[in-house]
């Protein structure tokens, strides 16, 4: 289930990417919803928000394609050895990551460090950067991973009978 959802999130980032670089690029912002969500093609060779985007591209290479694809790798298999004990929404959230992370390293690894961006959200100048499906897997996943580790911390108390904790 870990590598069909992760694939399919895979499929969607790498689908949108494209559909984005057809109909987005060349082209100016796009604006719906009274200029809440933005359409607008980006092409980014930082990580978030353009973080290091004037790195050497020999380390950022490195940094940012080569690092994240061993750590990815090592949580694949994280996840693959642990995947029968863990709860859906644990294994759902890794798999957010993973899809995500991978999403944007193979843009990374096959565009010359070109990662495509192309969504903003936001009301008047207030406003998030410009991100892309990958991005939002990786954001969702580890909200997800947070609010059951929070669920988890609150339930993992001993009760009695009653119900009380002990």
């Amino acid at each position: 289930m870990f590598c069909l959802f992760s694939l399919s999130l895979i499929s969607w980032d790498k689908m949108t990417k494209d559909l984005a670089k057809t109909h987005l690029r060349d082209q100016g912002v796009r604006s719906y919803l009274d200029d809440i969500f933005r359409l607008e093609y980006v092409e980014n060779t930082g990580a978030a928000m353009s973080f290091a985007d004037d790195l050497n591209p020999r380390l950022g290479f490195w940094l940012l394609g080569i690092l994240p694809l061993a750590i990815l790798l090592g949580l694949f298999a994280y996840v693959i050895l642990h995947v029968q004990e863990m709860r859906i929404a644990r294994m759902i959230g890794f798999s957010m990551i993973f899809a995500g992370g991978l999403g944007n390293i193979l843009d990374r690894l096959v565009f010359d460090r070109h990662v495509t961006d192309f969504m903003n959200l936001g009301i008047q100048n207030f406003r998030t950067g410009i991100f892309n499906f990958a991005d939002l897997w990786i954001t969702t996943g580890v909200i997800l991973l947070v609010w059951r580790a929070g669920r988890s911390a609150k339930t993992d108390h001993p009760v009695d009978s009653t119900g009380q904790h002990v």
